[in-house]
């Protein structure tokens, strides 16, 4: 059957070929993930929420060492700290105007004579220190708060792992849909074409009295449906368009790759075995696990002792009597051991081994999780499959159907109605063989994602040539317009 364009398809191509296609880039699944691992914000987000996390394990590790600071103070008293002698033992009686008499007269007189009070310091104090503190055993404190840190790292990166194969699934709905979106267009201008010369026919039909004129009135209204038809999926193709270049954040990026099925589906049982050996949600879980482990830990600390050391070194103290009997430095080993605490310690134990428990569980139920999820995604992979292949049989009986059809409508042996839905027909396999091949497409990648095999679908999509629609091997019946 020749095909011709439409006045109509003409006005839909305008738009598109003058316009978008002027600018238009042709961009590979490779290079569109590419593309969107650098522009991608939410990845971008994802390796700061990583940065931050491996900067905190950093400085947890200097909880390991010793922490040195420099103090100063300024004192104001009321009044001056002074020793009078006459308070002290044997010379209290002095006070009175008495000697003991063990002391001489003559040294009493002298003794009276001399001043009784000394200050120890001044009013106002200044003092300076260099002060060192460094706890050697803690209980495991400090050992399982790194150990939390850590695990907070490893929790982060699995998160961002997920939120790259999510991204993953993300691309390839839309890449792909903007594929099934522009076939479905084409498909239906085709459709448009074919009615269009089928109404040429039928008005030649009528004004030779062939047939009558509610045939070709039929004609008209199928034409009139498949222009509304055609409008809305390009529409649909634009908007995929659309929502493509928004995600990787050009202007006109068009799709280059095709749709396409692999000759042979992969192995469920090496899936399975694949996806719980290293899918980032369990290992999400591990670490999240081994933070619960490092919480029980802190609070099992809570019941033992602490041990440090500390020294002391006087940088600047003022010419008071006091500050010359004090030590320039000092050095010591202080014991901390908590007896009774009103902090609920034996309840903070129990508060974190049930997280510990609840990781545990939870990474149990995630197990079984994705092993549903692949069984589930395989299952959808044979039976998009399974579609496309019966299709093929549809295919050939709508195609065969219409040749009859349109033969027997030009001899005047079938009506117009029949023309019609035989050409509807074809159209709506068409166009189920195609969204069958995108329910393909979607079901490989999400196994792909799951079991961490990216780069094998971005081969698989390079080498699309594996299988194509049964359609594309008709010639000119349904050629790449782009």
């Amino acid at each position: 059957m020749s095909v011709r364009l439409s006045i109509f398809a003409l006005c839909l191509l305008l738009p598109l070929s003058a316009q978008a296609q002027q600018q238009r880039q042709e961009i590979s699944f490779d290079q569109a993930w590419r593309q969107l691992q650098t522009v991608s914000d939410k990845l971008k987000a994802n390796e700061a929420q990583v940065s931050r996390a491996a900067a905190l394990k950093r400085s947890g590790d200097a909880l390991d060492y010793p922490s040195v600071g420099i103090s100063g103070t300024y004192t104001h008293l009321d009044k001056p700290v002074e020793l009078d002698l006459r308070d002290l033992n044997p010379l209290a009686s002095l006070n009175s105007g008495e000697l003991p008499i063990t002391i001489p007269p003559a040294l009493g007189n002298l003794l009276q004579g001399l001043p009784m009070v000394t200050p120890l310091t001044e009013q106002d104090i200044f003092r300076a220190s260099l002060q060192a503190l460094w706890p050697i055993y803690t209980g495991g404190k400090i050992s399982a708060a790194q150990s939390i840190q850590k695990a907070q790292v490893a929790k982060q990166q699995q998160a961002s792992e997920l939120a790259k194969r999510e991204l993953f699934t993300t691309l390839v709905d839309r890449y792909y849909g903007v594929i099934v979106t522009h076939k479905a267009w084409q498909t239906q201008q085709l459709l448009v074409d074919a009615l269009s010369e089928h109404l040429e026919h039928a008005v030649k039909l009528e004004a030779q009295g062939q047939i009558a004129k509610v045939e070709r009135l039929n004609a008209e209204v199928a034409l009139s449906n498949a222009k509304v038809n055609a409008a809305s999926a390009m529409r649909q193709y634009q908007m995929a368009q659309f929502a493509l270049n928004r995600m990787l954040h050009t202007e006109q990026s068009e799709p280059d790759s095709r749709l396409f099925m692999l000759k042979t589906d992969p192995s469920l049982p090496q899936l399975t075995q694949l996806t719980l050996a290293q899918h980032p949600a369990l290992k999400l879980l591990e670490a999240k696990e081994a933070q619960a482990q490092g919480l029980v830990e802190v609070e099992k600390s809570l019941y033992l002792p602490t041990v440090f050391l500390y020294g002391n070194y006087t940088l600047y103290e003022d010419d008071s009597l006091a500050s010359q009997m004090e030590p320039d430095w000092l050095v010591g080993v202080g014991v901390k051991m908590p007896i009774i605490s009103n902090s609920g310690r034996g309840d903070k134990v129990e508060a974190a081994k049930s997280a510990l428990l609840q990781a545990r569980y939870t990474k149990a139920q995630t197990r079984q999780d994705l092993s549903l999820l692949l069984d589930q995604s395989f299952r959808q992979l044979e039976q998009a499959r399974e579609e496309v292949i019966s299709l093929n049989t549809s295919l050939t009986l709508a195609e065969e159907n219409l040749r009859l059809r349109e033969l027997a409508f030009n001899q005047g042996m079938s009506t117009s109605v029949e023309r019609v839905d035989a050409q509807v027909k074809l159209t709506g396999v068409q166009t189920q063989q195609l969204a069958a091949t995108y329910r393909y497409v979607q079901a490989y990648a999400k196994l792909m994602a799951v079991s961490g095999q990216l780069d094998e679908f971005i081969a698989r999509s390079s080498q699309s040539t594996e299988w194509r629609l049964h359609t594309e091997h008709k010639d000119g019946e349904n050629h790449d317009a782009r």
